[in-house]
């Protein structure tokens, strides 16, 4: 299991390699969101997303052995540019599967830490595929999120919120299959229960929610789309599922529109530039999904910064 000790553990053994990033306040989008508006920018961290914590974390506690073999990982692009990156750290041989949806700047990310690109056709049968090469190579595989040192590794943000703002009432965290919100709740709960944990889906992607409603994971059809394309796992993690049932205190879904409002919101009074999938957050304060209060102190959580220009023209869509 993910624990408040493992999640210390991971934070002493990746330090050396990550950034502590900002928490800013954000008074500017205050009146837009009805509370005390804070960011957590893992869109500074090295990579460029929350990604680097948990990839590095998992790599670190591979066998010698392991390592030398070489290692594989499917990704939309953030996870593999982050095990990439720790694979370069490490020199370690690194084997990345992404999807043909993959937004380019991330695997142009991805081939910058000098790591193999494996193309392949969208949805589950990216992560078949990696399984597969793991098998048949013998290169140990490395789990966007179901796997709890890749957790332990992510729960480190929510050591640093803790740190950065010890008064923080709410944490609003953006959902794929869950090894962020999994790894954060966890380290944030058992610090300190009294802070509310959130995490926010696509409407359209919306496996937790859905899950919920019929008390058990399910899989969503492989047609699934949201412009958050980092949130688009089919499915809960396996190990994820269970512990975000246990310490996650909502999950909320939020549709296309916000999604796409809350960053143009975020570019425009911010001026700063995030991903779809980090912006879900505000979209889901905008969309009133998450009740919140003027006094309260929120932070959202801004995962990633790899957004290419070629992914704009989704405001020009929007609007036409």
């Amino acid at each position: 299991m993910v624990t408040l000790e493992s999640v210390k553990r991971a934070q002493g053994r990746i330090a050396p390699y990550i950034c502590k990033t900002p928490l800013l306040r954000l008074e500017n989008m205050e009146e837009q969101l009805g509370c005390q508006v804070y960011a957590k920018m893992e869109s500074f961290q090295r990579t460029n997303s929350f990604k680097a914590r948990g990839a590095l974390n998992r790599l670190m506690t591979l066998s010698p052995e392991a390592l030398k073999k070489g290692i594989v990982t499917a990704s939309s692009g953030n996870h593999g540019k982050a095990t990439a990156y720790a694979a370069k750290v490490l020199g370690v041989t690194a084997h990345i599967v992404v999807p043909d949806t993959a937004p380019l700047e991330k695997v142009k990310g991805i081939r910058s830490y000098g790591a193999d690109v494996i193309v392949s056709v969208p949805g589950i049968e990216r992560f078949a595929l990696a399984e597969r090469l793991s098998r048949e190579r013998d290169w140990s595989l490395i789990s966007p999120f179901d796997d709890y040192e890749i957790m332990a590794g992510q729960g480190t943000a929510g050591l640093e919120i803790l740190e950065q703002l010890p008064e923080v009432d709410t944490i609003i965290v953006p959902l794929g299959g869950g090894g962020l919100l999994s790894g954060l709740a966890v380290a944030v709960k058992q610090a300190n229960p009294k802070v509310r944990v959130i995490g926010v889906e696509p409407a359209s992607v919306s496996k937790y929610s859905q899950s919920y409603a019929c008390g058990h994971p399910i899989v969503l059809p492989d047609d699934v789309f949201s412009v958050a394309d980092g949130l688009q796992t089919q499915t809960p993690g396996v190990l994820n599922y269970p512990v975000i049932k246990a310490y996650a205190d909502e999950i909320a879904a939020v549709d296309e529109a916000h999604i796409l409002q809350a960053t143009r919101l975020f570019l425009t009074y911010a001026k700063l530039l995030a991903e779809f999938s980090s912006c879900i957050t505000l979209g889901a304060v905008l969309e009133k999904k998450i009740a919140v209060s003027p006094h309260e102190k929120v932070v959202f959580f801004i995962s990633g910064g790899n957004i290419g220009m070629d992914q704009f023209k989704l405001f020009e869509e929007a609007s036409s």
